[in-house]
């Protein structure tokens, strides 16, 4: 099935003077123009394309590539507003429209705001909407604990920050949990903390401090065995240089240096640690 707003592979039917006409099945002739046809290309050929609505509402093809597509959520600067609603750049000619009614709050020139992509039933044709809690979901049940998954930051709340999910869900990230500074649009690996009674999601950047221990004491030896057997990252260490280099709070860090410290694996000064020779991995 031809979907608008996605890639399709399309069947090369005939070729004119503009461009190429391709077989869109339900949708029709859909029009590939000549500034991206493959000159080498003959009818019969198969292509594969991007279809969206252009400036006169006509579905047409091109080998660009978007900077989303429909179904996916994506930060785009706003270019134009006007009364039909605001404008986002989306690496097409054609410029994205949120309508006024799919705005979160009202949206403005030269700013930018992660968005959601669909198909408005009603006109066919693609739009986007910051009212990301009406086509994402925050319900908890494919999930688990632990789980690793990718997140977006779109947002804040009083708690801390909201993220997306793997593309389709929302979730809750904790400001009193995070050690660095986030950023709107910003895509980074979390996890799954707590899937809440209520079906919502807690996140985290970080696994749980017992596991997160288990995987951290390896990662340390590495980096000391890397690094001529010494860090400077001590368990006095400011907690951000901690978190950059290991991805880890500064109590999880400190925990696992005392666990290595014990089993007599390194060594503890005032300015550094040291990889104790043969000392078991």
């Amino acid at each position: 099935m031809v979907k608008l707003g996605q890639f399709n592979t399309l069947t090369l039917l005939k070729k004119v003077d503009f461009g190429f006409f391709l077989d869109g099945e339900e949708l029709g002739e859909i029009l590939l123009p000549k500034k991206y046809a493959d000159q080498t290309k003959a009818i019969g050929d198969t292509i594969q394309v991007f279809l969206y609505n252009d400036s006169e509402d006509r579905i047409v093809a091109t080998t660009l590539t978007p900077n989303a597509v429909v179904g996916e959520c994506a930060y785009l600067r706003v270019v134009e507003t006007n009364r039909i609603g605001a404008f986002l750049d989306w690496g097409l000619p054609k410029d994205l429209l949120v309508p006024f009614n799919q705005q979160q709050k009202p949206m403005q020139t030269g700013y930018s705001y992660t968005v959601y992509l669909f198909v408005d039933e009603e006109t066919q044709r693609i739009a986007a909407s910051s009212r990301l809690e009406d086509y994402l979901t925050a319900d908890s049940g494919i999930y688990q604990p632990q789980q690793a998954v990718d997140l977006q930051i779109y947002g804040k709340s009083d708690l801390g920050f909201k993220a997306i999910i793997n593309g389709t869900h929302l979730g809750q990230l904790y400001e009193n949990e995070t050690f660095q500074k986030l950023y709107y649009g910003e895509k980074l690996k979390g996890y799954i903390k707590t899937l809440r009674t209520d079906g919502k999601i807690d996140l985290s950047l970080q696994l749980a401090a017992h596991i997160a221990r288990e995987g951290l004491a390896g990662t340390i030896l590495q980096y000391l065995e890397e690094n001529d057997g010494i860090s400077t990252l001590t368990d006095k260490s400011p907690p951000n240089l901690i978190y950059q280099t290991f991805g880890v709070s500064k109590s999880t860090y400190k925990k696992t240096l005392g666990l290595l410290y014990k089993n007599r694996q390194i060594k503890i000064e005032k300015h550094q640690i040291t990889l104790l020779e043969g000392a078991p991995e």
